[in-house]
């Protein structure tokens, strides 16, 4: 079975590389500045991926988004479902802790399948 979609790391690099020097900052520094560690950094400039963990660090780190570096084989990507994106939203909300983002997300699923019109 062939991959629907893969990450572009390479692509992710080059990105993270320009934000880097548009920064004036050596790669020992971009290491401390966004707690992923020199090694991680050198392997991705190998080719390599990283960790999930290290990903969000350096897509915090450098205002990148994650997900301009998908691909997919058939070139569109499907719109996400509605209840993926408010799970997304509520679990970024800084005003909700885990379990509220987790009580509403909930509600809101039960209600929607309540809701929905089935096709």
């Amino acid at each position: 079975m062939s991959k629907k979609g893969w990450f572009d790391t390479a692509g992710f690099y080059a990105a993270l590389d320009a934000a880097r020097q548009a920064r004036s900052l050596n790669w020992k520094q971009v290491a401390a500045g966004s707690g992923v560690s020199a090694s991680t950094l050198t392997r991705m400039a190998q080719g390599k991926r990283p960790d999930v963990d290290g990903l969000a660090a350096l897509c915090a780190w450098s205002g990148l988004d994650a997900d301009s570096f998908v691909r997919s084989q058939e070139g569109d990507r499907p719109e996400p479902e509605p209840l993926a994106m408010i799970s997304t939203y509520l679990r970024g909300d800084r005003n909700l802790s885990p379990e509220a983002a987790t009580a509403l997300e909930e509600m809101i699923k039960a209600t929607y399948e309540r809701l929905r019109q089935k096709e």
